[in-house]
């Protein structure tokens, strides 16, 4: 399985190294949105906030590119919002800034080319990583706080901002001038931590917390008053958060550079 793999990746290559090679500039402007304990079933919801970016590709030929991305974006959740009465009564919240760099193999089921009237278009899909980082915090007195540094489920060691991601997903490629097209694609992103939101695990004694404003963040539930959570569940740490952008590319073609092959169309 493995050696038919390589060969077909090794096939690929060689196939882009004898066709049309070109690159291009882009400008990403979309959302971002994430899905975890605050935001278990919701895709391209309210919590949707504007992300934009930059994109640079190289087409090794009319089927397969390769591309590289810079993105921006934010990600949040808000238990009040939710439609159960029990993740309600949880009532976390937070916001993170996300930050990412990747790069990903792109396979165009058609034929693509910008600037050819012949090739103007193609559905695609995508694989790839990338390596982002988030700052989930939280609202308290009129001040949003880091919530890593707290540690607000106990850990002895906080977990990490910079975090690994496996980028895959869809689009669409379309021709709009000679040099210039515009993608539209969805990505969504597998992570390897449930931290994006800052929950995960179980609710921490007060006693592990560091400080009044630890012990204010970690439990917010709306019977705190009167019960106490310690050791309840406060998220599931056997799902990871999820996160995603979405949106438009409008791309620039900076070269046009053939090698010229038998049998291949130019």
């Amino acid at each position: 399985m493995k050696k038919t793999l390589f060969l077909s990746l090794m096939f690929l290559l060689t196939l882009g190294a004898s066709a049309q090679k070109s690159n291009e500039i882009g400008l990403f402007l979309g959302g971002s949105y994430y899905t975890g304990e605050l935001n278990p079933n919701g895709h391209l919801n309210t919590f949707t906030r504007p992300a934009a970016g930059v994109v640079f590709r190289h087409n090794f030929n009319m089927r397969l590119a390769m591309a590289a991305n810079a993105f921006f974006g934010s990600v949040e959740g808000i238990d009040a919002r939710s439609s159960s009465f029990q993740i309600q009564q949880r009532n976390l919240s937070f916001r993170s800034r996300m930050y990412e760099l990747g790069a990903r193999f792109e396979f165009n089921f058609l034929e693509y080319r910008i600037g050819n009237d012949k090739y103007d278009f193609t559905p695609f899909m995508f694989l790839g990583i990338a390596a982002f980082n988030m700052n989930p915090r939280a609202s308290i007195g009129g001040d949003w706080v880091a919530l890593q540094p707290l540690k607000t489920e106990g850990q002895s060691k906080g977990y990490l901002r910079t975090q690994v991601s496996i980028p895959f997903g869809a689009g669409f490629r379309l021709n709009l001038a000679k040099r210039i097209g515009l993608v539209a694609d969805w990505g969504l992103r597998k992570t390897f931590t449930d931290y994006i939101d800052d929950v995960s695990t179980v609710y921490a004694s007060p006693a592990t917390l560091g400080s009044p404003i630890a012990i204010a963040l970690a439990d917010r539930s709306l019977n705190a008053d009167n019960v106490s959570n310690v050791g309840k569940q406060r998220g599931n740490p056997r799902a990871k958060d999820w996160y995603s952008f979405i949106g438009l590319t409008l791309t620039f073609q900076l070269n046009d550079k053939p090698v010229k092959c038998a049998g291949y169309d130019y």
